[in-house]
């Protein structure tokens, strides 16, 4: 997925803010809150976009999945993107934490998995989602949001490495791909230690195999671009 300007709607009320149209060339893109109705078809497309990407097949769809059942889902940063009623994007957020020397913990988001459709990728979409969530997480007061993901893709929204704010991962190392932005200025001074992620990211392989059998059949392949 690659990035694309799109319009200022900061002059809407959060209220407003949560449904709106966007059009970039030819293209019309709505972005508005995922509701119940959509979830199988959300699940379906993150499967798409993720098959065989990191590794042969995927577990982002159940990621989704139990996202929405804990505690730390935000549901107000919940959105999809569609084009012609289409969904063709979703962009998911979680609560995370930062645990300081002294025990303490920060709250901040998480977003991901973030899914464009394979045939819709490298048209904005993702960027789309990426920039109407960050003015809503904004609103909402939260301070940060922290990743993992391709620094040269994330770059351009202003994530640079999580080692800058003096934060590492729950293991106590720091790399490119693990990145924070704030989301007001200083919204991460005196905030420093190891980052946590919600545990729904740590998929259970058994959980898993069970939930794709609720899918159509996908083989899986081995390529030369996954995790090795």
């Amino acid at each position: 997925m690659s990035g694309m300007e799109n319009e200022d709607n900061s002059h809407l009320p959060f209220e407003t803010s949560q449904f709106y149209s966007e059009r970039k060339n030819t293209m019309s893109i709505i972005i508005r809150l995922e509701n119940e109705n959509d979830y199988q078809e959300v699940e379906n497309l993150t499967r798409e976009a993720f098959w065989d990407l990191y590794h042969p097949g995927c577990s982002e769809h159940l990621i989704v999945h139990n996202i929405r059942k804990g505690s730390s889902f935000i549901p107000e940063l919940d959105f999809v993107a569609l084009l012609d009623d289409k969904i063709v994007g979703n962009i998911i957020y979680s609560k995370s934490t930062v645990v300081d020397k002294d025990n303490h913990e920060h709250v901040v988001i998480t977003f991901g998995p973030l899914s464009v459709l394979p045939s819709f990728q490298k048209q904005g979409i993702g960027s789309a989602l990426i920039a109407h969530t960050k003015k809503i997480a904004q609103t909402m007061g939260y301070k940060a949001i922290i990743i993992f993901g391709n620094p040269t893709y994330y770059h351009r929204f202003g994530f640079e490495n999580a080692e800058s704010f003096e934060i590492s991962t729950a293991e106590g190392v720091n790399f490119e791909a693990f990145m924070a932005l704030e989301l007001h200025k200083g919204g991460l001074q005196g905030i420093t230690g190891r980052f946590y992620a919600d545990p729904v990211f740590d998929v259970n392989q058994e959980e898993l195999e069970s939930f794709e059998k609720k899918f159509p059949y996908k083989e899986k392949h081995v390529t030369d671009t996954q995790f090795k």
